[in-house]
């Protein structure tokens, strides 16, 4: 999973320790010498679909699979593969190309349609450690914007992107907030421009539970701002960025054609969530997990799942569908945006630890797995960006 759940109170259970890098056998790297490859190293590059035999698997809508909704329909094949650790993915126009954030090593990668990759460049003063580091990008009139770790706190920044396709690099930063709530985990991290045009922001509890609960705090929020980091007269609360409260770690948003904000939500032992954000609604924690907070003022999940079958990450809205990233759950959950009560699970434990999700060119999904974050079990070629084709029920 990856924010770490608790037992009892107080009492933090313990994360998966951190696993080495694998090293090659001397049998696999005569294998390598004699193919003129490199690999298995601790700084190996990213490489594309012709390079990796992948992991393979395959997919098929339900036969009750309402009309209008899309789901996975086909063979998985490797955009990329080699990533270390990587956390989120915007694409940079219609072709394939995209943008990562690598969270260890705060480097920015730009992906190319054929499936190479090249350094941006990386970002300054990440603070790396647990759940935090390089988190979520988000490109708004040609800018980037970044989520980071640093020792103050965590910020967003905007750089200035020179050069072009093939040629991107990181320009000036200009700090849009900083001295966010941090902590080795719950750091929240995603970051969405909205149809309103404005720059959504998830943070988490950082462990300071209460803190949720406390319109002047920042922690366990969702944040709304301006592009240069202003807050907006229509927000909620007058004068603060605070556009919902009661969250414990948000990692996934996105919103539906018709407006509706919809966000994924770790929970603690019991219950995840995916919530519908309206402006200023509480959303419990730490008072209540999962259901059960309607009479006492609270807004309820649509859907909840229980910790073990889910830990969501990353969410994206393509037509008709929400698409939810699944660590520990090891999977992709579609969730149709007019019953938003019941989900779909595509490729269960077939691929490791699922940390976003986004909309692939040419009517596809891309899903990315998450198994060198030091809590999956990397297999070859880990991690990877994969692309299924989608359908549409009719």
């Amino acid at each position: 999973m990856d924010t770490t759940r608790t037992t009892g109170a107080g009492t933090r259970a313990p994360a998966r320790a951190r696993r080495s890098r694998r090293t090659c056998s001397a049998i696999g790297l005569a294998a390598v010498a004699a193919l003129g490859l490199t690999a298995c190293s601790d700084d190996r590059a990213a490489t594309g679909p012709d390079d990796s035999a992948g992991q393979r698997s395959t997919a098929s809508p339900p036969a009750d699979l309402a009309a209008g909704q899309l789901a996975p329909d086909g063979r998985t094949t490797d955009v990329v593969s080699g990533l270390e650790a990587p956390w989120s993915v915007v694409p940079v126009g219609d072709d394939g190309d995209a943008f990562i954030s690598e969270r260890d090593s705060a480097r920015v990668l730009e992906l190319a349609a054929d499936g190479s990759t090249r350094e941006v460049g990386t970002v300054e003063g990440v603070r790396h450690g647990g759940e935090g580091g390089l988190l979520g990008l988000a490109l708004h009139d040609d800018d980037l914007f970044v989520y980071s770790t640093a020792d103050d706190g965590n910020r967003i920044e905007r750089y200035d992107l020179t050069g072009d396709t093939g040629s991107y690099r990181l320009g000036e930063a200009t700090t849009v907030i900083d001295g966010l709530p941090a902590n080795t985990f719950h750091d929240g991290g995603r970051i969405a421009f909205g149809p309103d045009g404005m720059l959504y922001a998830s943070v988490g509890d950082a462990g300071q539970r209460s803190e949720a609960q406390d319109r002047d705090s920042l922690a366990g929020k969702i944040l709304r701002l301006t592009p240069d980091g202003e807050v907006p007269d229509a927000n909620p609360f007058a004068g603060s960025p605070v556009w919902s409260l009661g969250h414990r770690n948000v990692q996934g948003m996105g919103w539906a054609e018709d407006g509706t904000m919809f966000a994924a939500e770790f929970g603690e032992n019991r219950w995840d969530e995916l919530n519908v954000i309206e402006p200023g609604e509480n959303h419990g924690w730490p008072e209540v997990e999962g259901t059960g907070g309607e009479d006492r003022g609270f807004v309820d999940p649509v859907q909840q799942w229980s910790t073990d079958e889910a830990s969501p990450s990353g969410l994206t809205v393509i037509g008709d569908t929400v698409f939810v990233a699944n660590l520990k759950g090891e999977s992709v959950r579609a969730v149709p945006v007019s019953d938003p009560s019941s989900s779909t699970v595509y490729f269960q434990g077939e691929h490791g630890r699922i940390r976003t999700v986004l909309p692939g060119p040419d009517d596809t999904l891309w899903f990315v797995t998450n198994n060198t974050d030091g809590r999956g079990d990397p297999r070859d070629g880990d991690d990877r960006i994969l692309s299924v084709p989608l359908t549409t029920a009719r």
